[in-house]
């Protein structure tokens, strides 16, 4: 399994992203905003849905690590940041934009809960640590 490495400047680069973390689990305590850094980082449990699963297979999370630059601010929505405990599971990540580069990166949760991020210009990382294990179980969507 190759460890993913992935830089996003525009939309289409954070649609990829967006696409390898699709269902991603999150604990709150796993997620900060480093003020002086102007960083927000997060740390997730991704599905890989490129894994080979097998007929039988559940599939394979990884450990991976995205993190943003140039943010300004930060504001949280549907659920308590403050509840370490707390795990969300990330469904999809924007960006709409504002002013020339700058805009706003919007993650969104199942149930609800956002985070947006307010950025000078979009620069997102995403990088596997190396860790992987066999998924529990293979995240499904209800098709309205």
């Amino acid at each position: 399994m190759t460890d993913l490495k992935l830089l996003a400047l525009d939309t289409e680069d954070l649609e990829v992203i967006s696409a390898h973390v699709q269902d991603a689990v999150v604990r709150v305590a796993d997620m900060g905003y480093a003020r002086g850094d102007r960083r927000f980082a997060l740390l997730m449990n991704r599905f890989d849905w490129e894994a080979d699963t097998g007929r039988r297979g559940k599939g394979v999370r990884k450990r991976a690590a995205l993190h943003f630059d140039a943010v300004q601010s930060v504001v949280t929505n549907g659920f308590d940041p403050a509840s370490p405990e707390g795990v969300l599971e990330l469904l999809a990540i924007g960006f709409t934009p504002i002013d020339g580069p700058a805009g706003i990166i919007e993650l969104s949760f199942a149930g609800g809960g956002t985070v947006r991020l307010g950025v000078e210009c979009l620069e997102a990382r995403l990088s596997d640590l190396g860790a992987a294990w066999a998924a529990t179980a293979m995240p499904k969507h209800a098709l309205d």
